[in-house]
């Protein structure tokens, strides 16, 4: 086991604390420059969302778009006249972005529940894995809703409770993890939001990793990590938690699991 002693895997700290947002930001702007390397699991479940993508749209919007990987795969994906949009809180996500894919994207800087776009503009929105960060989902659907046209679309991905349990296990911190909402609140705040159109399809990917240091770096170096000041671990507390993950170990290496949430919305 190399892992050095490090912040806690505090991935959750109270959403409804002032500085959330800033965190959030932070964490995520660190990661920019080596999240396109380490996102393996992101990448393989954004998969999900370009299978049902719509053969035609004008305007697109890559809600938390990251280093804009997805954002520039919608570009490829739709005619050369469409306008794809890609929106992040983190600022060091978009100059990531800027540099790899260039200013063809229009992109922005905002708040998912808080989108500096106009009523009704969008014929589809898609979104992996980045809502199960914001505090208010009733706030970020209700946004969702508002930019997309008539009949427009909303492809969400994002994290059920269970994500991530071999980690929470490992580290006996449960309650380190994000508050994931289950289907039933996603389906509710969908129909609360308006949209007529409401699927939530539930999936488990898991993926395996060679030992507890690559899987701390899958998650933290995609800036899943949101500590609180001054949570540090020993190194007693990391080989405690190697030996705990150790028992969990199968053929294909460690697993981490994702419960994953797929949301196919229409206004």
């Amino acid at each position: 086991m190399t892992a050095q002693p490090s912040h806690a895997i505090d991935i959750h700290t109270d959403p409804r604390d002032r500085d959330w947002r800033a965190r959030v930001a932070h964490a995520f702007s660190r990661a920019a420059p080596h999240y396109r390397e380490r996102a393996r699991a992101q990448q393989a479940m954004a998969e999900r969302l370009l299978e049902r993508l719509p053969e035609r749209a004008g305007a697109v919007l890559d809600l938390g778009c990251g280093p804009g990987d997805l954002a520039a795969e919608l570009a490829k994906r739709f005619a050369a006249d469409a306008t794809i949009h890609g929106l992040d809180l983190a600022p060091g996500m978009l100059t990531e972005a800027r540099r790899r894919h260039g200013e063809t994207i229009g992109w922005l800087c905002a708040d998912a529940a808080d989108l500096p776009l106009p009523d009704g503009g969008l014929d589809l929105v898609v979104s992996n894995l980045a809502i199960q960060w914001c505090s208010d989902l009733d706030a970020v659907l209700a946004e969702v809703r508002r930019v997309l046209r008539p009949g427009g679309r909303a492809l969400i991905n994002t994290l059920a409770p269970g994500t991530l349990s071999e980690v929470g296990q490992a580290w006996q911190r449960p309650a380190a993890l994000l508050g994931f909402h289950d289907a039933a609140r996603h389906r509710r705040a969908a129909h609360a939001a308006g949209f007529r159109g409401v699927e939530v399809t539930e999936r488990i990917e898991r993926f395996h990793y060679p030992d507890l240091a690559a899987v701390m770096t899958s998650i933290k170096g995609v800036g899943a990590q949101v500590a609180r000041d001054g949570a540090r671990l020993s190194r007693a507390d990391v080989a405690r938690a190697a030996r705990r993950f150790e028992a969990l170990r199968n053929e294909d290496g460690l697993p981490v699991s994702y419960h994953l949430l797929t949301l196919d919305l229409e206004r």
